[in-house]
């Protein structure tokens, strides 16, 4: 359980595992201060999705950061690489993907980490994955270790303070639709969220790229239907 009260920011990107780790968060007795990132993504609807998890979720504060990753670009979510569609749930994790965006989660981790500085918190929820997941580097249990050791070295409240920072990962261990069971139990809305990287102008999920079929994949194995629309219907996972 979390310290009654004190604060802790959670990254909220408006997808599944973001929203899933917002409420885990809330029913521990934290108070959440979102923080969402307007970085140049190709499924900018998420955006709205996020807005809207804040506000269904009671959040103290939500800002939306923006950073431009698509002067870098180097990913199909950023740049010009084409995007993933159509593969088995067991090609997703074979190795990294075109989404993969470049230090992603260290430059997201680095934004929460100044901000729980100036809110005098010690406590940073991220939704990495690392069973279910697209093969992401920085989704990893050894480099959210690693980020927690630089995060104690790099701030005032750690150095002089001896405020040490725990990065919580509450779903690193969890298959997708473990995620979707817990979600379930805590309440969570999964209508308002986008997980899609190809949602079309009304935010409709394509159901064919990594993201759609993993979390396809993770409704079905829980034995519940994804409530987000798509664009041609709900496909099989």
């Amino acid at each position: 359980m979390g310290r009654l009260g004190e604060p802790a920011v959670v990254l909220l990107s408006g997808g599944l595992d973001s929203t899933t780790t917002l409420a885990v968060a809330a029913e521990s007795g934290y108070v959440c201060y979102a923080l969402t990132f307007d970085y140049g993504q190709r499924h900018r609807h998420e955006l709205t999705s996020a807005r809207a998890v804040a506000a269904s979720c009671g959040v103290r504060r939500h800002e939306v950061v923006e950073i431009d990753l698509r002067a870098i670009g180097g990913s199909a979510l950023t740049g010009d690489l084409p995007l993933p569609k159509g593969r088995d749930v067991e090609q997703i994790g074979a190795g990294i993907p075109a989404t993969y965006v470049p230090a992603r989660n260290t430059i997201f981790l680095s934004f929460a980490l100044a901000w729980a500085e100036v809110l005098g918190s010690s406590d940073i929820f991220i939704g990495v994955n690392a069973v279910d997941y697209s093969g992401y580097p920085d989704c990893r249990p050894e480099y959210i270790e690693a980020f927690a050791n630089m995060a104690g070295l790099a701030t005032r409240a750690a150095v002089e303070g001896g405020t040490s920072i725990t990065i919580h990962t509450p779903l690193i261990a969890l298959t997708k639709a473990e995620i979707v069971e817990l979600g379930s139990k805590l309440g969570v809305d999964y209508s308002l969220t986008s997980t899609c990287y190809d949602p079309d102008a009304e935010g409709r999920a394509c159901g064919e790229c990594d993201a759609c079929r993993l979390r396809l994949r993770g409704f079905a194995e829980a034995g519940l239907v994804d409530p987000v629309p798509y664009r041609r219907g709900r496909p099989e996972p």
